[in-house]
């Protein structure tokens, strides 16, 4: 498993923070890095002990899980009747749905809450309610290979027909993925989404009821099918058992012509000395209007009570210091107004600008809806079909719009 934001963590562990107190609080979080040098333990222990030395009557124990495990995690505490204090993982509508959590605005103070960027917050909303409190987010852009298209003497994309176009060109160059289309378990629903977005459709209609199979999204994905599938322009792999990760290694070897991607990719390719360029998604018909937004959350549980000692730890992690913190040590977009602001202006991040700018345009994920867990797994399993040779993307779209009928009616 892998975060929304598309980022492997790899390590686990318990504890932080020493002595008696009069309150303890446990959090469970995922872990961001790849390695114990950039182990999101190391971030945790440090606000941890900042926190502590100001709060004595409060002492914080934090568990810090991989991608693989946090998720899980969490459910097998809440199955067994002892969820922790507080949770920062992949989702929080069925949480929510089942009254299990605080809302936002029981715990944080009002300049905090108010902080939160506008789509990351409306995305933590379930019946117009606030229980999802965003904690890392990121957006897409498409990386090219600037070396491999000067070769082939072409510009990047604004449009669809100019992207097959340019795969063309990068094919009869022998590029290995003219367009790399990873459309396997690993993150599926983010390459999905990001096309139905660039063919003006996406997961929702406008009033965010389930609108999978729509004329739009179906158009969408018999072009990719025709037009980059079908002409050999994706690369050897079929797009079904393509997954990111293999897609960004394939880039970051040079093997790749372009993808969508996300910060992370960024330092994969120089680490390769791969020159690489950033612009935004092409649509059917110019820039797409609309780009992938994707974040994580954290949540807070009711059932040991705590209430103001949570919201006051929660107020400390989401200061302006540590968000930015956390932003710059992972290659993450800031979840938060005022650091965002001070990122945009910030010499030292501005790499992330051009994520940055996409995020005020950004769709999320229907996070809020129960639905999407049912969603989410099942475009994971079914949505390379649709650009299989053999595959028809009404029959697998209209099938993803039943999961999302029956999910949402609690069959």
């Amino acid at each position: 498993m892998v975060s929304a934001l598309g980022l492997t963590g790899v390590l686990g562990g318990c504890g932080a923070g020493i002595g008696s107190s009069d309150v303890t609080l446990h959090l469970v979080a995922a872990d961001y890095g790849t390695s114990a040098a950039n182990s999101s333990r190391k971030y945790w222990d440090a606000l941890i002990d900042k926190y502590e030395a100001g709060h004595p009557g409060v002492r914080i124990e934090v568990d810090v899980y991989s991608w693989n495990d946090v998720d899980r995690k969490v459910k097998e505490m809440v199955d067994a009747g002892d969820p922790p204090d507080m949770a920062q993982i992949g989702a929080y509508a069925d949480y929510a749905a089942e009254g299990l959590l605080y809302r936002a605005d029981d715990l944080l103070s009002i300049p905090v809450q108010a902080d939160f960027v506008s789509q990351l917050a409306e995305a933590g909303r379930v019946n117009g309610a606030q229980y999802g409190m965003p904690f890392a987010s990121s957006t897409r852009v498409l990386f090219y290979n600037k070396e491999l298209f000067a070769e082939a003497g072409i510009t990047p994309p604004q449009t669809w027909e100019q992207l097959a176009a340019d795969a063309a060109a990068l094919k009869a160059k022998g590029v290995k993925y003219p367009y790399a289309l990873p459309l396997g378990p690993e993150e599926a629903q983010a390459e999905t989404m990001q096309w139905l977005l660039s063919g003006k459709g996406g997961y929702t209609d406008s009033v965010g009821s389930f609108n999978i199979d729509s004329s739009r999204n179906v158009e969408t994905f018999t072009w990719l099918k025709d037009e980059l599938v079908g002409k050999g322009l994706t690369g050897p792999v079929p797009p079904g058992k393509l997954n990111r990760a293999d897609a960004f290694k394939a880039f970051a070897a040079g093997d790749v012509g372009m993808l969508n991607g996300h910060p992370s990719l960024m330092a994969m390719a120089e680490k390769n000395g791969v020159e690489y360029g950033m612009v935004p998604t092409p649509g059917k018909d110019g820039r797409s209007s609309a780009t992938l937004g994707v974040a994580d959350w954290m949540m807070a549980f009711k059932k040991h009570g705590h209430r103001e000692e949570i919201g006051d730890f929660l107020d400390f992690v989401y200061g302006e210091e540590q968000v930015l913190a956390f932003s710059r040590d992972y290659n993450l977009l800031p979840v938060t107004s005022s650091a965002s602001r001070t990122m945009a202006e910030a010499e030292q991040d501005k790499h992330l600008k051009p994520f940055l700018e996409q995020l005020v345009t950004s769709e999320l994920y229907p996070v809020g809806d129960r639905a999407w867990a049912a969603v989410n797994a099942a475009v994971k399993k079914q949505i390379g079909k649709a650009v299989a040779p053999d595959g028809d993307p009404q029959s697998v779209l209209s099938s993803l719009q039943v999961t999302a009928s029956r999910a949402g009616s609690g069959q």
